[in-house]
């Protein structure tokens, strides 16, 4: 097991626009692609639904084996958003991970 932050996808550096060829390998066309986008589920309804539309829909970079995750953030999401009085710190936790697994959380102290 490596140390260390996980070097991020060849398909979100394109994105973001950091992707260089020397230091992280050729892309194949497969790569720069939209890979299969994860499915809103048709149950999702309400400010469970207007968390995918905001947060999920927008990510071209996740693909369909970060669906679960992507279904758990936004519902945990709406549980913040209803009663963050209430929303214990192991939960918070689990948010934040959840929006570094899917790449919600930006660069951090990155410069533009």
């Amino acid at each position: 097991m490596k140390r260390g932050k996980r070097p991020l996808p060849g398909r979100l550096r394109v994105i973001e626009g950091s992707y260089r060829a020397d230091r992280h390998g050729m892309l194949t066309a497969d790569d720069v692609a939209a890979q299969e986008r994860p499915i809103k589920p048709a149950w999702m309804r309400g400010s469970e639904s207007e968390a995918w539309d905001r947060y999920i829909e927008p990510c071209g970079w996740l693909d369909q084996f970060r669906e679960p995750a992507a279904i758990a953030f936004c519902q945990l999401w709406v549980e913040f958003k209803t009663w963050p009085a209430r929303f214990p710190a192991s939960k918070h936790a689990q948010l934040r991970a959840y929006m570094s697994d899917l790449a919600l959380l930006g660069r951090g102290r990155r410069t533009p």
